[in-house]
């Protein structure tokens, strides 16, 4: 085969490789985030209570709305 041809077919591999390596990354990360919160109500109150705010269980819940309706955005 002609050199040409092996560096074009390299260089499409490197390049379907990288796409798709990135976007199964992307899709793998966000279901795993969607399963798998960052911060559940605990872990919330734990860091209101550490910045110095008197977490009410009605301020925890606009809170963990809110990160949920970020989330699904």
């Amino acid at each position: 085969m002609a050199t040409w041809l092996w560096i074009l077919i390299v260089a499409l591999a490197l390049v379907i490789g990288l796409f798709g390596g990135f976007y199964g990354a992307r899709r793998y990360m966000e279901k795993y985030l969607k399963e798998n919160p960052p911060f559940d109500e605990e872990q919330l109150r734990q860091l209101m209570l550490q910045m110095g705010q008197k977490p009410s269980s009605k301020k925890l819940h606009q809170m963990m709305n809110a990160m949920k309706n970020r989330q699904g955005k």
